[in-house]
């Protein structure tokens, strides 16, 4: 039951992420990191069917990298969310992704900035968005909490929240959640939220 979700504060965007690799009723592994570093300034959360995630996900990374080889400049961030839009448009008549993405990025010219694009490539720019089974209760929490202009702590203290709030309500609540941040500084992982740690295999 995965859960994707993100805001846009003060000069960052944070996304938060379950991490769990789940198919039917089993539970492969609790440390799948679903928030993809696309470039120095921009992350990419998705949530969805797992073989189009990561191969979704991986050939847009790969393209964006492509472009800045090709031009000497990266795409900015509403850019790159239109370039995924755009590819997910011409997939959906032909193979469609069943991907949903929360895109977050940083430019110098206008900030920070999060995109929602579904896997019906619908492309809306918002100040909060959450994918999954987890956004029936992250949505409503950050409707109550979130404010424009939030500090890193107040942000932190919001996910935290949404995360609290998934785990305790959720029937098939997933335990563990990454958190990543982009600013003036870079996309960066934050922090893990771990109720649960994949244990070692013991070697026969």
């Amino acid at each position: 039951m995965e859960c994707v979700f993100g805001l846009v504060g003060n000069g960052f965007a944070i996304v938060a992420a379950d991490t769990s690799a789940v198919h039917s009723i089993l539970v492969h592994k609790s440390n799948e990191d679903k928030i993809m570093v696309l470039d120095s300034h921009k992350l990419i959360a998705a949530s969805g069917e797992s073989g189009d995630r990561v191969q979704f996900t991986e050939y847009i990374q790969k393209n964006v990298a492509l472009y800045q080889f090709r031009n000497g400049i990266p795409l900015t961030t509403a850019a790159a969310a239109n370039f995924t839009r755009g590819e997910l448009a011409t997939a959906l008549r032909k193979n469609p992704y069943f991907v949903n993405i929360l895109l977050a990025g940083y430019d110098k010219e206008t900030g920070p900035s999060l995109y929602y694009i579904d896997y019906i490539a619908t492309l809306h720019k918002v100040d909060k968005g959450a994918f999954g089974y987890g956004s029936y209760f992250s949505l409503s929490m950050m409707d109550r909490h979130y404010h424009s202009g939030m500090t890193v702590e107040e942000a932190i203290d919001l996910v935290d929240k949404c995360i609290m709030e998934i785990r305790s309500r959720l029937v098939v609540a997933p335990p563990n959640f990454v958190i990543k941040i982009v600013d003036k500084d870079g996309a960066r992982e934050y922090a893990w939220r771990e109720s649960v740690k994949d244990a070692a295999v013991a070697s026969a």
